[in-house]
């Protein structure tokens, strides 16, 4: 019941490339992972391209580019690899992520321009391994003596430690001042957006607030946007990341000139953060800062408002708390 090994990766040599780039517009380069249960991803080969996809990506870049033709990179993927061995070798990259039986239609209207691509990332792609938070942990501390034998072959348990707290994906990556590959809530379209009139409904919170942006298509194509609203809290007792995404809105198809205003409600629970100690949600008195942008990092308009006096927004009832202590991440105070 074993699976058989995977079929060996298609192998470009430079002479077929050339052919390829003699006989075609432009090339497509397919990088896919499997995805599945059961097991913890690998470094070598999964997050990071084989050596025979390192090779496939520059034979076939060096061959169309000499003839100035384009190639474009599809990622049929489930997580994130590493995107800095190749992007600086393709024209574009389309994460297609794992569209299923259709994905190919899909693929091909977006790539043909029948279709603008409006979607932004829901995860972080990283500059390198190293520099995701977890990475220092995992895969943790292996218990051999305790490996079992399945269908899929030897399991070793292990038990990992996060230490990273709060400070997970962009959090991490904004508060430490890491730059990504590509950060969280990016995304390209055929077109460009401008963003203005950032409104908020009150200077002072009053148990709900709402803030309210125009986007306007300022390019030549019809398409779509995604506005994303981050808040950040003012410093307190509490650890806290320099930004939260609090809200995010997609636009109706924009023609070219086109306008339309995306509003966001913040309730008391959007201003919170969670105390371990008391097992409630605490929002600080204070200024908060309302962040308006096409991502993470690229915040278009900033408002701020205040908070009189700090709420005990909701209690809970403390449950699954650790068993041992963690040391987790903090940010160096100034």
């Amino acid at each position: 019941m074993n699976p058989t090994p995977f079929a060996p990766e298609y192998k470009v040599d430079e002479g077929s490339a050339a052919q390829k780039a003699d006989a075609s517009d432009f090339a497509i380069v397919y990088i896919g992972r499997n995805a599945g249960e059961g097991n913890d991803r690998k470094i070598e080969g999964d997050y990071e391209l084989t050596s025979q996809e390192t090779a496939m990506i520059t034979q076939v870049s060096d061959a169309f580019h000499a003839k100035h033709k384009p190639v474009i990179a599809v990622l049929n993927i489930g997580g994130v690899i590493d995107v800095t061995t190749f992007r600086d070798k393709v024209d574009a990259i389309l994460l297609a992520w794992e569209p299923g039986e259709e994905g190919g239609n899909a693929i091909a209207d977006v790539l043909s321009g029948k279709v603008n691509p409006s979607g932004k990332l829901a995860t972080t792609f990283p500059a390198s391994y190293s520099d995701v938070p977890s990475a220092k942990n995992f895969p943790g501390k292996e218990f051999p003596e305790k490996a079992t034998m399945s269908v899929v072959g030897r399991s070793v348990p292990a038990e990992v430690t996060y230490q990273e707290g709060i400070y997970v994906g962009y959090r991490y990556y904004n508060t430490f001042k890491v730059k990504p590959a590509y950060e969280f809530g990016y995304g390209l379209s055929y077109t460009n957006f401008s963003y203005a009139n950032l409104k908020l409904s009150s200077p002072v919170f009053g148990g709900k607030l709402t803030a309210s942006v125009t986007i306007t298509n300022t390019g030549k194509v019809a398409g779509k946007e995604v506005a994303e609203l981050y808040l950040a809290a003012p410093k307190g007792q509490l650890d806290k990341p320099s930004e939260e995404l609090k809200g995010f809105a997609k636009t109706r198809v924009l023609k070219p000139g086109e306008s339309q205003t995306l509003t966001f409600t913040l309730k008391a629970k959007d201003l919170a953060s969670f105390n371990t100690n008391a097992s409630s949600w605490i929002a600080d008195a204070g200024k908060y800062e309302v962040k308006i942008g096409a991502s993470s990092e690229d915040i278009k308009l900033i408002k701020s408002f205040t908070l009189a006096k700090t709420l005990n927004v909701e209690k809970v009832h403390k449950a699954l708390a650790p068993q041992v202590a963690i040391d987790e991440l903090k940010p160096v105070k100034p």
